[in-house]
């Protein structure tokens, strides 16, 4: 596995920019970082289990808890009736119940908790629940929604010129249709929170979640408090992937009203099939198009249908739907199009944030035209992907996108070229056509996709973020912040940010747990903009102290302010130099403020949803992957043999942990498109609730052939120390995997137009090739 580019340096002895360990590295391989299970649990703890509906949909006309109550070390249960306040913990539409009431909407939604003395006691006793049913009709795919109009908010339609004039005059056309599956977060820590009553009606909560704002404000919600009376803390967690954006507030929510009825702390940890069951997934979908082209397969003119499942609530599908439908151009230039996009309404769990926010689903359906039209045209797909690229260009028009952004730092045309010939692109589609054609069982396939990804909450007001640092007189410093470390190295590269805009070792900067009593109204960590956000805040703060700090230094030395530099732990100007440290300490004497507070928001963004036009990101990340793999025709297993990404980062903060967000993001997404696949019964229930059933990717899956380089580029935006978002945009470059299988495929009957479903499991490339032969497609 090569590695990418070595650590740009930014300056002698400074820290941004350099491949730093991970802040908690030490601790995680000696298994002594602390998330919210390792806690020291007070006396008393109580542990919940949650009682469970066994259908999709339904009336509860009876529900007997009494063998529940009287079960051994049961010491409470918590139903809707007890709850004080809300009982609801929606993210946006208040439709979402923390325990249901008399409707029952997805087979393993909560109706009641059971707190007891140990876990084991509560998870027995919740199984004893005598609940009586009236089934009423339910909707489970998103294909079923579509057709009976059941909708979880309303259709919205996305246009630029006039797509069916442009199709009718189009030389060539096509129709098609595919599918394609969610997927699991299955992050490693499990959903968990571990509530505390405290003084005075007040409650501090330790969830593991990426919003802690937003925990406070559903506990406060449920509770009928207000928000002062509410503090969230969240150190760290074993994974997130979106799937504790919103997801984790019922959970939150049950903690903290049991605690409070109960007067004792409480705690509730998930096992593995339960959360698989209760919480949300990556957003599936179906999509219908029809596409026209001129010889060369440049798009005319397209039509999009996209419906997905989004459960029974609207959680966040609203702007995950929205980030579908302004990334449905990926890297290429719509002109006259008509997007839809449905929002289905099914009796399933509700679906809701996943690395990539809806992208991802909207990149796979116009890569999987592009790849219609290669295939059309009788072109190679990567020719056609070219062609259809925007052009920086304005003076040709063609560098504004269908929600009218123009885009100023297109520079997917260098980079994808880079590429094309380092991976050796064309001699390997040759050699993999010469292969094929006296191959009749093994099949290989090669695909380069190109990724453009939109940085900023759509939701302009997110794009905000505060941060302290606290200076000590020692010449330590603490950080706080509103983000939240998922695994991501959030917090290594702040303190970077801070080390470097002080002049101190990295050891001299440590960072707090994230709580809503230290930084107010937090974004979530999400939108791939926590070190954009956050880094901004902490580099504001630390800046403030770094100039009076200066001051000082003038004063003492008699030396001009503006001369003073900080490096290496050291204060300097000229030949006058004081340590760090001692600058400090004679700052505390002279009655120097040390702490400061920043406060940053995103410029430029804005957008007008009813216009659905704007400028909705800050900047776009881009990348390419080429992948190369084989498939068994007989049995439809396929194998990744190559990878080859190239992938723009801007100037890296820290390259080390940019090089492992783009390789696990590929992996991941290499685990959504081929194997990952969520499976319900007919009546409701996911059968795919564990790793027995449910296959995560895993060593085996990573190519053996795994190339990383760093495009070398800087934000033309001024984003902190110039470097890219690079949490998202990743997971996408494995669309290339997909595609390199949907070659593979076609191979089998060439020039025939080829429809695979994703995940490409190797039923679904079995489906695949039994259509080629039989002469259908679809």
């Amino acid at each position: 596995m090569n590695k990418a580019a070595t650590a740009r340096e930014t300056g002698a002895g400074q820290p941004v920019g350099e491949a730093h360990a991970h802040e908690s590295a030490h601790l995680h391989v000696a298994g002594a970082a602390q998330y919210v299970d390792d806690l020291p649990e007070l006396a008393g703890t109580l542990h919940v289990a949650l009682g469970l509906a066994t259908r999709a949909h339904a009336r509860v006309t009876a529900v007997d808890l009494t063998a529940v109550r009287s079960a051994p070390d049961v010491v409470d249960v918590l139903t809707a009736a007890d709850i004080p306040g809300l009982n609801d913990c929606g993210p946006v539409i208040k439709d979402d119940p923390i325990l249901a009431t008399d409707l029952v909407q997805f087979y393993g939604q909560p109706l009641f908790a059971v707190a007891a003395t140990n876990r084991e006691a509560a998870r027995h006793a919740a199984v004893r629940a005598k609940v009586t049913y009236e089934e009423l009709p339910a909707i489970l795919t998103a294909e079923a929604a579509d057709a009976a109009g059941s909708h979880v908010l309303p259709t919205v339609e996305m246009a630029r010129g006039d797509a069916a004039n442009a199709l009718a005059g189009s030389a060539h056309r096509i129709t098609g249709e595919v599918a394609l599956g969610g997927q699991d977060h299955f992050y490693l820590e499990g959903q968990v929170s571990y509530a505390v009553p405290c003084e005075d009606h007040t409650i501090h909560v330790w969830c593991s979640t990426q919003h802690p704002t937003e925990m406070q404000h559903a506990v406060a919600h449920a509770l009928g408090w207000a928000s002062h009376q509410v503090s969230v803390e969240c150190r760290r967690m074993g994974g997130g992937f979106g799937g504790k954006e919103s997801q984790s507030a019922q959970f939150a929510c049950i903690a903290a009203l049991l605690a409070v009825k109960t007067c004792r702390p409480v705690k509730i940890r998930l096992d593995r099939d339960d959360d698989m069951e209760i919480t949300g997934k990556r957003h599936d979908f179906r999509y219908r198009y029809e596409a026209g082209c001129d010889e060369h397969g440049r798009l005319t003119g397209l039509k999009l249908h996209l419906a997905s499942r989004c459960g029974f609530s609207a959680d966040l599908s609203g702007p995950v739907n929205d980030r579908a439908l302004f990334h449905a151009d990926n890297a290429y230039f719509l002109g006259d199009v008509a997007l839809t996009s449905v929002r289905g309404k099914t009796h399933t769990v509700s679906n809701t944030a996943f690395r990539g926010f809806g992208g991802p689903q909207g990149m796979f359906a116009i890569e999987n035209v592009m790849d219609d039209l290669a295939r059309l045209t009788g072109r190679d797909p990567l020719d056609v992907r070219y062609a259809n690229f925007y052009d920086p260009d304005p003076a040709r028009g063609r560098n504004e996108t269908h929600y009218g952004m123009v885009i100023e730092d297109f520079i997917l045309h260098p980079l994808v070229a880079a590429l094309e010939k380092d991976c050796d692109y064309r001699a390997r589609r040759a050699a993999i056509a010469q292969f094929n054609a006296t191959s009749q069982i093994i099949k290989r396939g090669l695909a380069l996709t190109p990724v453009k990804f939109g940085i900023s909450f759509t939701a302009t007001f997110f794009n905000q973020a505060g941060a302290l640092v606290h200076v000590y007189s020692d010449g330590t410093v603490l950080v706080n912040h509103g983000g939240t470390e998922m695994g991501q190295g959030l917090y290594t590269k702040v303190r970077q940010i801070v080390a470097t805009e002080l002049g101190v070792p990295i050891a001299s900067v440590r960072l707090s747990a994230t709580d809503t009593s230290k930084v107010p109204n937090t974004s979530a960590t999400a939108a791939s903009a926590g070190t954009d956000l956050n880094g901004k805040a902490a580099q504001q703060a630390a800046a403030a102290i770094r100039a009076r700090l200066a001051t000082l230094f003038a004063e003492l030395k008699g030396v001009p302010a503006e001369s003073v530099t900080f490096a290496g732990g050291e204060v300097m100007s000229g030949a006058e130099r004081m340590t760090f440290a001692d600058l400090v300490h004679k700052a505390y004497f002279a009655r120097v403020k040390l702490w400061e507070s920043g406060f940053y928001k995103t410029p430029k963004i804005h957008y007008d949803a009813k216009t659905r036009r704007g400028r909705p990101f800050f900047y776009f990340a881009y990348g390419a992957a080429a992948s190369e793999v084989a498939i068994d025709t007989l049995t439809g297993e396929t194998r990744v043999l190559r990878a080859d990404i190239r992938h723009d980062v801007g100037r890296s903060i820290n390259p080390a942990i940019d090089l492992g967000q783009i390789e696990g993001g590929y992996v991941q997404g290499l685990g959504w498109l081929t194997s990952e696949e969520l499976w319900w019964r007919p009546d409701g229930r996911l059968m795919t609730h564990a790793p027995s059933t449910y296959k995560i990717p895993t060593g085996y899956d990573c190519p053996p052939v795994f190339n990383v380089a760093f495009h070398e580029n800087e934000n033309v935006e001024d984003s902190i120390h110039k470097s890219k978002a690079v949490g998202e945009p990743p997971l996408m470059l494995a669309l290339s995997a997909f595609f390199a299988i949907k070659d593979a495929v076609g191979a089998v009957a060439p020039g025939q137009p080829v429809r695979l479903d994703a995940p490409a499991t190797p039923e679904s490339v079995r489906r695949a090739i039994n259509a080629l032969r039989h002469g259908d497609a679809a």
